[in-house]
């Protein structure tokens, strides 16, 4: 199975769909965080191996504690997964922190307080390009 056909992406999609619905309504571990999302999922073309990209809102600590309770829980999870979706062999799940959402917010940050230190010299760049296109 290639990496980018369509059975891959359907299982990925399948897999992040159920795995999404057993974390948020069937888990009862009070460590992991009702704000958990399933960002992405990848399972290997043998099926015998998935990486559950996981994200958190909420604090560094908040992260730790539902990944430590998601690991503790990843054979219920797999036994669930084994009852839902209907697959030759039930892949064993491993998760992994998802921290691209939290540095996208960082970056958009700093941007901001970028711009914001520099309107003056903006408005200045402006007030040339309108002087250059005068003199022509």
């Amino acid at each position: 199975m290639r990496r980018n056909s369509n059975k891959a992406t359907r299982i990925n999609g399948e897999v992040m769909k159920e795995l999404s619905n057993i974390i948020r309504s069937e888990i009862k571990d009070p460590r992991i965080s009702p704000m958990t999302s399933v960002t992405a999922v990848e399972v290997t073309p043998d099926l015998k191996y998935c990486k559950a990209y996981i994200s958190v809102l909420g604090d560094e600590n908040a992260l730790k504690e539902t990944m430590a309770g998601l690991k503790s829980a990843a054979p219920f999870v797999r036994t669930r997964l084994a009852h839902t979706v209907n697959l030759r062999n039930t892949p064993e799940i491993r998760f992994i922190a998802d921290t691209s959402i939290a540095y996208g917010v960082n970056m958009s940050h700093k941007i901001e307080e970028v711009m914001a230190q520099m309107p003056d010299r903006l408005d200045e760049e402006d007030e040339t390009e309108v002087a250059d296109t005068d003199n022509e």
